[in-house]
């Protein structure tokens, strides 16, 4: 497995690495970001640890192709703060449509050259939805109808079947957010998109084991690395 560490928008002001772990054999891709929102740390310090992994060959991807951006929002990173604009509402809604922002246009155009089946936007949000369903902190959240539901679904039951605070279990809900990086990744290019939102109130490491976790679940998934855990089959509740 090779990992190579890459620059987007060299000699921009925004300037930020990412990199790209191909297995040997030709497989899926799959896309990673983190930082949209520059204060949501541990959905950061989570994609710099796979990415750590990545480099100490403690995590092999077998097959395909796997991208990751830890940091898209250097700016907002660097002063602790969502970003001004909120860059995640600045994706094209539609194919005709172009990003209203640089950064997240050249974001796009780099999910657009790798053509990722499967995309993954790591976030952080206030609440637990399982005591308050109109919060999304503990969601993975995707576009009704995207193929992704399924392997979602699975995810949260692994997840769950590992936290004994049910206060902590994870909800799915089917929201799209037009302007988002993952409903523009699942309208336009028809990635199984999924934004993972752990909850602030949790301590940071509980929240960066989590996405860790959640990664690593979704990878299997996508075939890359190899399942070592049975699919439960109850059902999950869906939070709308």
């Amino acid at each position: 497995m090779k990992v190579k560490k890459h620059m987007l928008g060299k000699g921009c002001s925004w300037v930020t690495p990412y990199y790209i772990a191909t297995g040997r054999q030709r497989g899926p891709h799959v896309m990673v970001v983190a930082g949209i929102h520059g204060k949501e740390i541990a959905s950061i310090r989570a994609a710099e640890k796979l990415v750590e992994l990545l480099n100490q060959q403690k995590l092999l991807i077998s097959q395909g192709k796997l991208i990751v951006v830890p940091i898209v929002n250097q700016a907002a990173y660097r002063k602790r703060i969502r970003g001004i604009p909120d860059l995640n509402r600045t994706f094209p809604r539609n194919n005709k449509q172009a990003a209203s922002n640089p950064l997240s246009a050249a974001v796009f155009q780099l999910t657009r050259k790798h053509q990722p089946e499967w995309y993954l936007d790591l976030h952080e949000a206030n609440g637990l939805s399982q005591k308050d369903a109109r919060v999304l902190g503990q969601t993975l959240i995707s576009n009704k109808g995207n193929p992704v539901v399924p392997a979602v679904r699975r995810t949260i039951k692994r997840m769950n079947r590992s936290i004994k605070d049910k206060g902590r279990h994870f909800n799915l809900r089917l929201h799209e957010l037009p302007g988002s990086s993952r409903t523009a990744a699942a309208r336009i290019l028809g990635a199984r998109a999924v934004t993972v939102e752990t909850g602030w109130s949790l301590p940071k490491n509980v929240r960066i084991k989590y996405q860790l976790e959640i990664m690593q679940h979704f990878l299997k998934e996508a075939r890359m690395i190899k399942a070592n855990e049975v699919y439960l089959s109850s059902k999950v509740r869906a939070v709308t």
